[in-house]
């Protein structure tokens, strides 16, 4: 028996803040405490983490993880550089381009929250349309953020496959 599930609310852009394990740097630490993450993003794009902690230990990748996206993605902030990466899965070497820096994430994710949804009831045919609206908000916040394979391209293509119309509020 198949039972009508109740609507999914609508994402709403809300700040939290992180504790962090001790291994991660004082400085990104700072950042993380004061500035905070976005609660999410729509759906599993984008979730945090309770604690944001340095991934594989110690001084290992100089990265570290304050959230999750999809089934088996990381979000985390390149320690040298400051960039925000997707990392596809734990046992990845790739680190994936989001963001210039951990404010340029807040105004995307923020951006794409008031944006949502994509679509107006019957534009079924204007997915492409939706994509490259978002694209260009998206490209006006952080002019780094729709690097090749990056988080927000990847949105931005299942934006444009429709993959966000059936979303119900």
């Amino acid at each position: 028996m198949i039972r009508d599930l109740p609507p999914l609310p609508l994402p709403q852009y809300v700040v939290v803040r992180l504790g962090c394990s001790p291994e991660v740097p004082s400085e990104i630490a700072a950042d993380l405490r004061q500035i905070g993450v976005p609660a999410g993003l729509i759906g599993y794009e984008y979730q945090p983490l309770t604690e944001a902690a340095v991934l594989g230990g110690i001084d290992e990748s100089g990265l570290v993880v304050f959230g999750t996206s999809g089934l088996f993605g990381l979000i985390a902030i390149d320690v040298a550089s400051r960039r925000i990466v997707h990392i596809p899965t734990t046992e990845s070497s790739t680190a994936n381009h989001v963001n210039k820096d951990l404010e340029a994430f807040h105004r995307c994710v923020a951006a794409t929250i008031a944006r949502f949804p994509f679509y107006e009831e019957g534009e079924e045919g204007r997915f492409d349309e939706a994509a490259d609206d978002l694209r260009e908000l998206l490209a006006t916040l952080d002019d780094t953020a729709l690097a090749h394979n990056g988080l927000w391209e990847t949105l931005c293509d299942d934006v444009a496959m429709g993959d966000y119309a059936n979303w119900e509020d």
